[in-house]
């Protein structure tokens, strides 16, 4: 999964004015008839909700907007260039790459269909036409056409996800997630199956709700061992975090701190967001007094608890709704603003 891409945009070149004169028969004082150059193409990104990530755009690197022609005889304009449309997957966040690798940040495309107009192209140049006066009646001067704006892009595609999945290699988050909705995950009894962030959709009361897992964290996946914590950018929009817990572990207390630590060290701001442990494998505790030790232990965190076997189902129905009931309760909210000035169409609302 390619979930950031660096690129650079041109918007094409206006098309250069033309000098020239009429040169017909019977016409010996034709006078001036060059024609303007056509504007060069915009580059405009939109949002393409079928798309899951930025591979498309981070392997060519380059991208250029059709210059427009240039004008013609008997005061004819030059095309314009064409748009160059480069389409995004939902919640890509775009930024300019300026002087010494500072990032400046233009837009968060959320919407689906929503555009944003990232290089200008350039004007078309005037002809000789226009430079005509009682004193110069045969002007030779045209101008040529003005370059199109460019700039360095970074791209950063974060999902929008409402529930998100965190856990150890082998805590059971692919088979639960296989159980509250509809993905099909790869499921295996090996670590890091999960490669890539994978989502489904539960259904709450009042909406549906995107939930993704995330590929396992372990100790030191900050300092990027094992997959690292490359994906966990896909948890900053996220509005509940599920630290799901292997119920056979000899510490789940030490697990649990573990992934709270690393997600912490990726970025502080996630430690606000809401949490809930699911505790899983309850299936596989041999003593009944198990569970009411392990709730014991993990209460020092002031966390919801809640205890699933996603291999039985025994408990997933309830943990459905107690996250679900959870994060129906808390909003979306989001702090950045697009830059002043900057071009942003969005779709208007059907009916």
């Amino acid at each position: 999964m390619i979930d950031s891409a660096d690129i650079y945009v041109k918007a094409g070149d206006g098309g250069d004015g033309l000098a020239s004169f009429r040169r017909e028969r019977y016409i010996p004082l034709g006078g001036p008839d060059g024609g303007d150059g056509g504007i060069g193409g915009n580059v405009v990104l939109e949002v393409d909700v079928s798309l899951t990530d930025l591979s498309h755009l981070a392997k060519k690197k380059m991208f250029v907007a059709e210059n427009g022609i240039s004008g013609g005889k008997k005061k004819m304009h030059g095309r314009a260039g064409e748009n160059l449309l480069l389409l995004v997957p939902q919640g890509t966040v775009v930024y300019e790459m300026k002087e010494k690798g500072a990032l400046h940040y233009i837009a968060d495309l959320r919407a689906a269909g929503e555009r944003v107009l990232i290089a200008e192209g350039g004007g078309g140049g005037l002809g000789n036409v226009h430079f005509a006066t009682s004193t110069n009646q045969a002007p030779r001067r045209a101008n040529r056409g003005k370059e199109g704006q460019s700039c360095h892009l970074i791209l950063e595609y974060k999902m929008l996800t409402d529930i998100c999945l965190i856990g150890k290699p082998n805590s059971g988050k692919s088979r639960l997630l296989s159980r509250m909705t509809e993905a099909r995950p790869r499921i295996a009894e090996y670590p890091f199956s999960t490669s890539y962030p994978i989502m489904g959709i539960i259904s709450g009361d009042r909406k549906d709700y995107v939930l993704a897992e995330i590929p396992a964290l372990v100790k030191g996946s900050s300092m990027g061992k094992g997959l690292g914590n490359a994906f966990l950018r896909h948890v900053e929009r996220t509005r509940l975090i599920v630290y799901l817990l292997d119920a056979t572990s000899p510490d789940i207390v030490e697990d649990l701190s573990m992934l709270d630590k690393e997600v912490a060290l990726f970025d502080s701001k996630l430690s606000t967001k809401t949490k809930i442990i699911a505790v899983n494998k309850i299936d596989l505790l041999q003593k009944s007094n198990r569970i009411s030790e392990i709730g014991q232990k993990l209460r020092q965190f002031s966390l919801p608890v809640v205890f699933l076997s996603a291999e039985t189902g025994q408990g997933v129905i309830q943990c459905i709704t107690n996250i679900t009931g959870i994060v129906e309760n808390i909003s979306e909210q989001y702090t950045e603003k697009p830059s002043p000035g900057l071009k942003i169409f969005r779709p208007k609302p059907r009916g």
